[in-house]
This record gives C-alpha cells, structure tokens and sequence, in this order.
C-alpha cells in the first residue's frame, strides 16, 4: 500500500498537532488508511475519537478537518478512508456495505487503543453525512465506544432502500430491486462491476441540495480532492444492493445508556435523518440544530460547524474515571 505522504487535505495543516499516515486492518482482513492526530506536547493517556464520512468522501476532506479540529482541543483523532475507497484496501474499489463501514468503525477503535498516548477506556467516534449512520450503527454494536457523536447525518440504507423522505413506493422499490439484480448478470458476464457516471457533473435542474454537494465537491476552494468519489468517480452501480435490506437503525436504542449527540442543519434536506434517529434513541441523547445551516455547511465551515459543543460533549463523557 502507497501512501500519500505530503499534505495534500483540503484544509490547512494546524501548527498545534502531530500527524502521521497510518493503517490497520478490519475483521476482514482489509486494510484502511488513516491520518492520526494528537495534539502537540501531550502528556499522559488521552481520550481519543475515530472520525470518518461523508459518503464517497476521502479523510483528506471533512472528516480530516474534524479530526484535526479536534486534536487542537485535546484528543487523540483518527480519520479514516473506508474499506474499498480513498487510500484504503479492498476490491473492487468504490462500492460501500452497512456491514463492512460499521465494521471499519470497529477497527479504527482497535487501532486507537492499541496506541500509548490513548486510554481505551475513553473512546467515542464522530461520523459526518452517511458515516453518521454507521457511527450510530458502530456505537449501537460495540460496547467499547463510550459515545457518539454525529454531524449532518444520512442514514443511508433508509435513504437508498425508502428514497427521500421516504417516497420510494412499493412499486418503484421493486423496479429498482429488479435493475439491480439484472446488473448483476452484466457484471459477471463482464467479469468486473458498472459504475456510473462522474458523481456531481451538473447539468442543470438539479435540486437545490445537489447544487450545494457539487459546490463543496467540485470546488478546488473548498472540498475537491482527486480520490474522492464525490469529486472525481462513482460508485459501483451495485453498490444499493446490500443497502436495500440491511437496516442500520434497528438497534439505536442500545447506544443508552451511553451518549449520543446529533448534529444538523436548520436548513438540510437531511435535517429529518438526524430528527427521527434522535426520537429512536434512547436517553442520553441531544440534538442540536445549526441556525440557518445546510447539509454541507457542516461539512467545511469552521464558523458554523459548533466544535465548542463537540468538544464539551467529549470531554464530559470521555472524562477520566
């Protein structure tokens, strides 16, 4: 595995932390690419957070700068490329399973606590856009992840399996269901998956949301990076399948009696994923909603991202016993 050892996020590098590329295996054997940050001249055992998303994101976008925005507030971070995108391992490339991102959650823990400068005991991971929802999926199924927290969150198998806001009717669901399963016959007649066309090339007439993914995406000023799907690929046009059936909300309630914190956008498309989640969850649980604020708001600016209720959040349940 190369990898990329300049700087090349989409943000600055902060002077306050150390960072340093980084791999580790999940429980199937792939191996995912991570940048860890730890603040400068830290002493002693640390709380620390696995950060990754959004989907079709790479770590050298918005789950970097939360990391690393985080390290500047004192925890240890990883940021992390999940399994078959990015830097990390696994093929084919660009395609996404509920199952295996939980589980990349799951080994980012692994490797954190694996690490001198942090206390395992005092762990919490952050998942931005559609790794919101397999944070909560993560946290829900691993007792080890002592809080969660989630920004501008997408649960991605409601949104792929029921459409937005739930409009998908039975009968679309099932012409949907039938498209996807002829593709797998093309697939392996061809002996390697479709993808679609280049995520985000706008052509006009596009919802007013998909206008404001390409403004993040697409624009060299803020969030366009070459790995990422969103800016410069697509996904496999298989990639719904295992979406479609495999529910990653079933067991929210399980997080309590550990926290959550969700995080959203006054103005988001999404802004009802984080609503109807926090309704599931059981308590302790909060949502905060961002004035004025739209889904990829959250993603990028630093003055309207709320980092002083994120780190109030960790500090007070990741606290040392």
């Amino acid at each position: 595995m190369q990898l990329t050892q300049e700087w090349d996020k989409t943000f600055p590098k902060s002077e306050k932390v150390d960072h340093k590329k980084v791999t580790f295996k999940n429980r199937y054997g792939i191996t995912l690419a991570g940048d860890l940050y730890v603040p400068k001249n830290a002493t002693g055992k640390l709380a620390a957070l696995a950060v990754s998303g959004p989907f079709g994101a790479v770590k050298e976008q918005s789950s970097g700068l939360y990391a690393q925005t985080m390290a500047e507030r004192g925890f240890a971070t990883l940021a992390f490329d999940p399994s078959f995108t990015g830097e990390s391992g696994g093929e084919p490339r660009n395609v996404a399973s509920p199952d295996i991102n939980i589980e990349d959650f799951s080994a980012a823990v692994d490797f954190l606590g694996l690490q001198a400068v942090v206390d395992r005991q005092r762990i919490g991971i952050l998942g931005v856009c559609g790794w919101g929802g397999m944070a909560l999926g993560a946290a829900a199924v691993d007792k080890r992840i002592k809080a969660v927290a989630t920004s501008t969150m997408y649960d991605m198998t409601r949104v792929m399996s029921k459409g937005y806001n739930d409009s998908m009717t039975p009968a679309q669901r099932q012409q949907t269901l039938e498209q996807l399963s002829q593709q797998r016959w093309a697939d392996a007649e061809k002996g390697t998956p479709a993808y679609g066309p280049v995520s985000l090339e706008l052509k006009g007439g596009e919802p007013q949301f998909v206008v404001e993914y390409a403004a993040y995406y697409k624009s060299k000023d803020r969030g366009f990076h070459p790995r990422a799907i969103n800016s410069n690929a697509a996904w496999t046009l298989t990639t719904p399948l295992s979406f479609m059936n495999l529910p990653i909300l079933s067991y929210i309630a399980e997080i309590s009696p550990r926290p959550a914190l969700f995080i959203h956008g006054e103005k988001a498309h999404s802004r009802y994923f984080s609503e109807t989640a926090y309704a599931a969850a059981a308590e302790p649980k909060e949502l905060v909603i961002v004035p004025g604020a739209n889904h990829t708001d959250l993603y990028d600016r630093l003055d309207v991202i709320p980092f002083d209720k994120l780190s109030s959040f960790f500090q007070q349940h990741l606290a040392s016993a």
